[in-house]
């Protein structure tokens, strides 16, 4: 729960927080929380270097849930670590009876995805990552 992660910042740390929106176990409102006191305790430009946080709509508890909830983290992560490409936007998928039904962006908070009014609804390429209050 200490947001002072300055220690983590100085040896090169880079942390991924993902929740999802539909957790009915762990309030989703906690990691946000969290990430902001990480950035009143940090900074905006050590915490953005260090520190992303990625809300999953319609996930349950780490995974489940109506809504895509499959991400591959691992490759995020270590595109930032070893090439320093931070993430912006993570492809979530979700799955039905084994296939692949529906994709969508996670974008980096306080981003969220939107649809672009063309295509599917249930395609990740058809969705621009923007701020909350940003109009198409």
């Amino acid at each position: 729960m200490n947001p002072d992660l300055s220690a983590f910042v100085k040896r090169g740390g880079k942390l991924l927080i993902y929740h999802g929106w539909n957790d009915q176990l762990i309030t989703p409102h906690n990691s946000v929380n969290y990430y902001e006191s990480v950035r009143s305790t940090l900074g905006a430009a050590r915490t953005d270097a260090a520190v992303r946080l990625f809300m999953a709509p319609g996930m349950g508890h780490c995974s489940g849930g109506p809504g895509p909830n499959q991400a591959d983290w691992l490759t995020a992560l270590e595109q930032w670590v070893e090439k320093g490409v931070a993430p912006t936007r993570i492809i979530a998928s979700r799955a039905s009876n084994g296939v692949v039904d529906r994709t969508r962006p996670l974008c980096v908070y306080p981003q969220v995805a939107r649809y672009n009014g063309k295509g599917s609804t249930d395609e990740a390429a058809n969705f621009s990552c923007l701020a909350p209050e940003a109009k198409r």
